[in-house]
């Protein structure tokens, strides 16, 4: 059992209420199972490669689709973050994620777009991506996450992650986001942008510029969650299994 990985005790007992508890059969231990669904996303390992002591590849690899079609992965790590959550000042950036075969083939009609499919996958410049939205907070841990195809601008992220901000004081951002409609949006939620303008701005924007060098957390935490072999490749065809992916492992970098 050298190789069986098991989330420590007061790990686990951070993310119990978030389970759902068992009827009639006993079920493996919760523990085991979200363990074995750990090393296999971080390692980017086939589910029966999935240690012995985890429980059986079938099981897991049912439980992990079933949880992730529930949410179970998003609202473990919405519910950690609001516990601990340094809000003064928010972060929100975008990252892309290069499809892999696996999730980008059998495409249905000729020319057909992977997008209209809910992949929400596109060709871009760099290939065929997807593009994955996130907001932080001031110490660059993830709060949001939403998923668009690799083509979507970045302000289709930012209104989609506007509704869902916490209360804070500033919101920093590069100058994607610099748009009128968003100061706007900020302003009345009183927060105050940190966003530098657009070169093509007719007269320039003031911004603290001191505290835009934090920006680059963001982009520190996209680094890390690449870091998770499974998150890195995306494979999964479906969107919803890949954020599930994502949430999990930024639970278990950034809320654990």
């Amino acid at each position: 059992m050298s190789d069986l990985f098991l989330l420590t005790d007061q790990r686990m007992e951070r993310q119990k209420p978030l389970f759902l508890e068992s009827h009639g059969k006993p079920r493996v231990e919760d523990r085991h199972v979200l363990s074995g669904i750990i090393c296999i996303n971080r390692n980017g390992l086939r589910w029966c490669d999935a240690p012995r002591g985890n429980g059986p590849p079938k099981m897991l690899y049912n439980r992990w689709k079933r949880w992730g079609d529930m949410g179970v992965f998003a609202r473990m790590m919405e519910g950690l973050a609001s516990e601990g959550t340094e809000q003064r000042a928010i972060t929100i950036g975008a990252t892309y994620f290069k499809a892999r075969r696996t999730a980008s083939s059998q495409q249905g009609e000729k020319g057909g777009s992977d997008d209209q499919r809910g992949r929400l996958i596109s060709r871009t410049k760099g290939g065929l991506n997807a593009k994955l939205h996130a907001a932080t907070d001031a110490k660059g841990r993830p709060l949001k996450f939403f998923m668009t195809a690799g083509e979507v601008n970045d302000y289709t992220g930012a209104a989609a992650l506007l509704g869902s901000l916490p209360a804070a004081e500033w919101l920093i951002a590069d100058r994607g986001y610099d748009a009128d409609w968003f100061r706007k949006a900020l302003t009345d939620k009183g927060i105050s942008p940190c966003i530098p303008g657009r070169k093509s701005r007719g007269k320039a924007v003031g911004y603290d510029k001191r505290r835009y060098k934090r920006r680059n957390r963001i982009k520190s935490m996209f680094g890390r969650l690449k870091d998770w072999r499974r998150v890195a490749t995306h494979d999964d065809r479906c969107a919803k299994t890949f954020l599930s992916a994502v949430a999990l492992a930024a639970t278990v970098m950034f809320w654990l």
